[in-house]
């Protein structure tokens, strides 16, 4: 059974879009951005877990077009068998990359549980007619992506000890970078629908988004931005449980071309921890969008497609 849905008016995004927050008007100047996320570790450092779950976290507000404000701390924590210096590291990490987002952690609440999680719940603000969300995009947007695909498969090689800690370094990074400058310069040239890719995937997310904004996506699959050796370790069988659940709701969605190798369809479907944004703007020029994304830190960030004339599939792989 579906919630039901806001009676008040200043509710200006629920959920029945399946957005990356809710967000409440407070004033005719000011909207609060409301979020929270969590979840089990990824990676075996403490300080990186807890760095990468904020990043995540606080995500969900950038992708709205807001500035994180205030955030409080999720825990649950084995009653034994890990070692306090852990959580420390944990919050530890939390709390730095809270202050690098200009951040203030102000608290949390923690509980028992037979399996660690962490994370965060973020409040943001943004001025109210300024809200970026998934259900704007309009036909002739181009579509862009800020960090590369691959985190789902790279940490499941991980946990089951074919990568290394040393050989994921560069998937940690990502996980660990915010996705404020890249809002920055989307909100620059005019952004008109976004959202961040997480557990659903790029493909999950962007059938969220072009539902949503009742278009269809249209997307270069040589162009998407992988992480190195993704691609192999999925073919090889290194695909985490979302990634087939992924496939399995969302792939019906997903129009894929014969053209299209398996294992980029696989990367299209892997959940993404603290993924980068989706981004369509309204531009022709798509190489001073990518320069300005790089420039600001989003070496990674690549054109990948564009909103076409809504049709089903919602999204296509081509």
């Amino acid at each position: 059974m579906m919630p039901r849905p806001p009676t008040d008016p200043n509710v200006l995004v629920g959920h029945d879009t399946l957005d990356d927050a809710g967000v409440y008007r407070i004033t005719p100047d000011l909207a609060l951005i409301q979020t929270v996320d969590f979840f089990t570790p990824i990676v075996d450092d403490g300080y990186d877990f807890g760095q990468i779950a904020a990043a995540n976290a606080l995500s969900d507000v950038y992708a709205m077009g807001g500035t994180p404000k205030t955030a409080l701390n999720l825990v649950c924590w084995p009653p034994e068998g890990l070692d306090n210096e852990i959580l420390g590291a944990i919050l530890t990490g939390g709390a730095d990359k809270a202050h690098e987002a200009g951040c203030a952690l102000i608290g949390g609440h923690s509980i028992q549980d037979e399996e660690l999680k962490y994370g965060l719940a973020v409040t943001g603000t943004a001025h109210p007619d300024r809200i970026v969300t998934n259900a704007a995009a309009q036909v002739g947007d181009q579509l862009f992506l800020t960090k590369p695909l691959g985190t789902g498969v790279l940490t499941t090689a991980l946990k089951r000890g074919e990568r290394s800690a040393g050989e994921i370094d560069a998937a940690v990074a990502a996980m660990k970078a915010l996705n404020g400058p890249a809002i920055e310069v989307a909100l620059e040239f005019g952004v008109t629908a976004a959202t961040d890719i997480t557990g659903f995937g790029l493909g999950g997310h962007a059938v969220q988004l072009a539902d949503a904004s009742g278009v269809t996506l249209e997307f270069e699959a040589t162009e998407l931005p992988l992480f190195p050796d993704a691609q192999e370790l999925a073919l090889a069988g290194f695909i985490p449980a979302g990634g087939e659940t992924n496939q399995r709701y969302y792939g019906p969605r997903v129009g894929v071309a014969s053209s299209v190798a398996e294992g980029l369809v696989q990367m299209v479907f892997d959940p993404q921890t603290s993924g980068g944004l989706l981004l369509a703007l309204p531009v022709e020029d798509t190489d001073s969008v990518v320069a300005a994304l790089q420039a600001a830190g989003c070496e990674a960030a690549r054109w990948v497609g564009r909103v076409v004339v809504r049709d089903e599939p919602a999204v296509e792989l081509k």
